[in-house]
């Protein structure tokens, strides 16, 4: 069985972070290891608080893996802070942990901040050199890059931009596009060109921890040794379904649905 690693933030409330991860890692039938960087208190209305996991624990669960669990591929999440974005960029390197998949969770769909200002520029910096790919949605993907991204072109220049920050892939999600009617367009943009996967717009209310879950579903793939593309593909269609059959939770934006079975690999 291989493991899938998750740097990430709690969610009390169970729709996203470590525990969205855990269990999309569970679906997609691997082994699912965590590092907790910061524990929020949240549920589908909003989040009420947000702590920082202390440097020294932070650096010790990364330490414990590395002794005992390394990953075949890991994604990260919510990182909070500057210094705590540095330490995670710090080990995966030493470590040469990859593929890796940079989620970069700035702000929780109520509008709280999940990440300080300076930590954007360290991710920028020290975690996309790093990353097999990155999932931005249209507002990070704007803070990254320094650009406005609000259509598909726009899109397709931020993921070219990402790769010339030293990410090897960029996925541009397009959930916040606002001109869109029937169906919604996330970019791929590799070294070898650009992908558009287009689905139906789904009007649901159930979106907490759709990027979570997608970045998830992407290093499982990675983990299981399916090619970028088909990760992606995989992905997308996993969460797709988790939304569709998303189960009504609590009076926000709800959780997905994680027990939806993932998608089968290729055939050799």
């Amino acid at each position: 069985m291989k493991i899938a690693l998750t740097i990430a933030g709690s969610d009390s409330g169970g729709g996203a972070g470590i525990q969205a991860d855990l269990k999309t890692f569970q679906q997609f039938g691997v082994f699912g290891t965590s590092v907790i960087v910061a524990i929020t208190a949240q549920n589908t209305r909003g989040v009420r608080a947000v702590e920082a996991v202390s440097e020294a624990m932070v650096a010790a669960q990364l330490t414990a893996l590395a002794e005992d669990l390394p990953p075949a591929a890991l994604k990260t999440g919510m990182l909070a802070e500057a210094s705590l974005v540095r330490l995670v960029a710090k080990t995966i390197r030493e470590n040469g942990w990859r593929p890796l998949v940079v989620d970069p969770v700035m702000v929780a769909s109520s509008g709280q901040r999940l990440l300080t200002t300076e930590a954007e520029d360290v991710i920028r910096e020290s975690l996309l050199p790093l990353a097999a790919l990155v999932t931005p949605n249209l507002d990070e993907a704007a803070v990254l890059t320094g650009r406005v991204v609000h259509d598909v072109p726009t899109m397709e220049r931020a993921g070219e931009t990402l790769l010339r920050f030293g990410a090897a892939a960029a996925l541009v999600k397009g959930g916040h596009l606002t001109d869109a009617e029937a169906t919604l367009t996330d970019v791929l943009v590799t070294a070898d060109g650009v992908r558009h996967f287009a689905h139906p717009r789904l009007t649901t209310s159930s979106t907490h921890g759709t990027g979570c879950t997608l970045s998830a579903a992407v290093a499982a793939g990675l983990a299981l040794g399916r090619p970028l593309e088909t990760a992606v593909g995989d992905a997308l269609d996993f969460v797709h379904r988790a939304m569709a059959c998303a189960p009504g939770l609590g009076a926000g934006h709800g959780p997905l649905d994680h027990t939806v079975t993932a998608p089968p690999p290729p055939p050799r």
